[in-house]
């Protein structure tokens, strides 16, 4: 009934901007506590409240087909409300990568670790752990490219990877 009273006054003075002053004054804080509610964000509601006056700004011309002005401007804030919650999810499923994702800056500290705790082996046993876990050679033909016995790159292996463990590289 209170609403309707508004409404009419509305309607019988409506058409210049002191009026939707007015209105703004009579409405704002009302609705923007709503909104709080609602959202719970005050940056949000605040948004959301003025973007439903300026929805009611640009058809104040059409002021007397508003049946409630407190209804309208809380359906318009609402609808705001779930456009931007659906375009933000619109915009996470296209813009977020699903899976796992890559930082260069990862691979590069991960590969001066590998440095480092290469750099605590001999030279040979570097040499033997690469060549069978980095490059894939079997124990034979690592054997060929150092000129030592399979045997030998086994052992240099087995004692590189030891020395890994022990140092804190347990990824060997």
């Amino acid at each position: 009934m209170q609403a309707e009273g508004k409404a009419r006054q509305l309607r019988e003075v409506a058409g210049s901007p002191r009026d939707f002053r007015t209105l703004y004054e009579d409405e704002h804080r009302r609705l923007f506590q709503t909104l709080y509610f609602v959202t719970g964000n005050r940056h949000d509601a605040a948004d959301l409240m003025h973007e439903a006056f300026l929805k009611m700004w640009e058809r104040w011309d059409a002021i007397d087909e508003i049946r409630d002005v407190h209804a309208y401007l809380f359906k318009v804030a609402l609808n705001a409300n779930r456009t931007r919650a659906r375009t933000a999810r619109r915009a996470a499923r296209r813009r977020i990568p699903l899976g796992v994702v890559h930082d260069p800056f990862d691979e590069i500290e991960l590969r001066e670790d590998v440095r480092q705790m290469l750099q605590g082996l001999t030279p040979r046993q570097r040499a033997a752990l690469l060549l069978l876990d980095l490059y894939d050679y079997d124990s034979g033909e690592a054997a060929r490219i150092m000129g030592v016995r399979p045997s030998t790159v086994r052992a240099l292996a087995t004692q590189g990877r030891a020395a890994l463990r022990a140092s804190g590289g347990s990824h060997a």
